[in-house]
């Protein structure tokens, strides 16, 4: 696909990618340098990234801010999987890894990294799964899009784009780590299936 080509995806509707690669490098540079500038530092700051899309962007954070500040910034994972509210409403899911530094997170700033940001239900879950691990000091939110329609009452404390969509609209990232491709695509709302005569 190109930049500015549709791709079908997941048997959707076509997406079109609205962020590509030089977009994504110039957000995670701006996040870096807001987070040194809010934490007045990188010292006391840990990355925890929500698996999977989140994990990447924590580790690509994590050496933006180690550019800045000549200091190697912790960086782990955090599973949401048994703290999710929609647990009974699906298949089964796989469990991912949480992976906290070994200092911990106790007394310091937690920044929760995820790739999109739409009713805040992962982030309530990933709260929940941080309060069992320890006590931060105080907890601030990346995300790569914000895509609106909150359900709670959460927001990001760093945003690399606001995309407004509207509520059947999908927002995919793509990263290269697990995509082979660094971009963001848009979907259309699926066509309404057709009505048949019986």
């Amino acid at each position: 696909m190109s930049a500015t080509g549709n791709t079908p995806w997941h048997g959707e509707a076509p997406a079109r990618a609205v962020l590509e690669a030089p977009d994504i490098a110039r957000m995670l540079t701006r996040i870096a340098h807001e987070i040194v500038e809010r934490a007045k530092g990188a010292d006391d700051v840990v990355l925890l990234g929500i698996p999977t899309r989140g994990v990447f962007l924590a580790r690509r954070l994590a050496d933006k801010l180690a550019e800045i500040t000549g200091r190697k910034v912790p960086v782990g994972s955090l599973d949401i999987t048994m703290y999710r509210d929609d647990l009974r409403l699906g298949p089964p899911r796989t469990l991912a890894r949480t992976d906290i530094p070994g200092d911990g997170i106790d007394g310091r700033l937690v920044v929760l990294v995820d790739d999109v940001l739409f009713s805040g239900r992962t982030i309530r879950a990933a709260l929940d799964a941080m309060n069992d691990l320890g006590r931060p000091r105080a907890v601030q939110l990346a995300v790569l899009v914000d895509r609106g329609h909150r359900e709670l009452p959460i927001r990001a404390d760093y945003v690399g784009k606001n995309i407004p969509t509207s509520l059947r609209e999908t927002v995919k990232v793509q990263l290269a780590e697990n995509d082979d491709r660094d971009c963001v695509l848009l979907g259309d709302p699926p066509a309404p299936a057709a009505v048949r005569d019986e």
